[in-house]
């Protein structure tokens, strides 16, 4: 059980160090509005994330494969709201200044970080394919919930470390100096992840139809 425990922990590390969406938006929270606000976005991911890690455990990684229309729709409208909230942020950032920078609320940050996790289904087949590869044939119902509770305490130590670096004064001084500038780099980064997920999916319809 360890072993496959280990394995989990291993490959779901992985991922969540490599700069994403999630990384951006924390980033931009934390260093452009209040500590609790990132907070509230991370509790909204992590939420998402054990959305995705239960539905994995029950299979959905299964009917995405089998179907895989259904994903690709989800997929889709995912890359459409990374595109949404890119143009938010980029029109933002017009004339932005420490004065007149806005700040989220967080009931909108929890729910931004919710609902971009939750359209991003490629989560869910990469929950399923780990947990088909460490988990043994038969696990035990024990071994399941300690396996979901691992990542899901996975998600929030790091993005919960995230925003307690990124909203410390001396980084948020620092982003408030280049209120503008950084506001227009995270849209870019968001507009390219969502362009990404588009262009991505589009291909991917295409060869299943050629």
């Amino acid at each position: 059980m360890l072993s496959a425990l280990i394995t989990i922990a291993l490959l779901h590390w992985a991922v969540l160090v490599l700069p994403g969406f999630n990384f951006v938006l924390i980033g931009q929270l934390a260093a452009g509005g209040k500590r609790a606000t990132a907070m509230a976005a991370v509790a909204g991911m992590t939420a998402a994330t054990l959305m995705w890690a239960t539905l994995a455990v029950a299979g959905v990684g299964i009917v995405f494969t089998a179907h895989p229309g259904i994903r690709q729709g989800a997929q889709l409208a995912g890359g459409l709201y990374l595109a949404y909230l890119a143009v938010k942020l980029w029109r933002a950032g017009q004339g932005a200044s420490a004065s007149t920078a806005p700040v989220m609320g967080a009931t909108a940050a929890f729910r931004v970080g919710f609902v971009t996790s939750a359209l991003n289904p490629k989560i869910a087949l990469f929950y399923g394919s780990v947990f088909a590869t460490a988990l043994p044939e038969n696990p035990s119902t024990t071994m399941i919930l300690l396996a979901v509770a691992l990542v899901f305490s996975n998600s929030i130590i790091w993005h919960s470390s995230l925003a307690l670096v990124l909203s410390r004064p001396a980084v948020q001084r620092a982003y408030m100096q280049h209120l503008r500038t950084l506001n227009r780099v995270s849209a870019l980064l968001i507009g390219a992840l969502g362009a990404k997920l588009i262009v991505s999916t589009l291909q991917e319809i295409r060869q299943r139809f050629a």
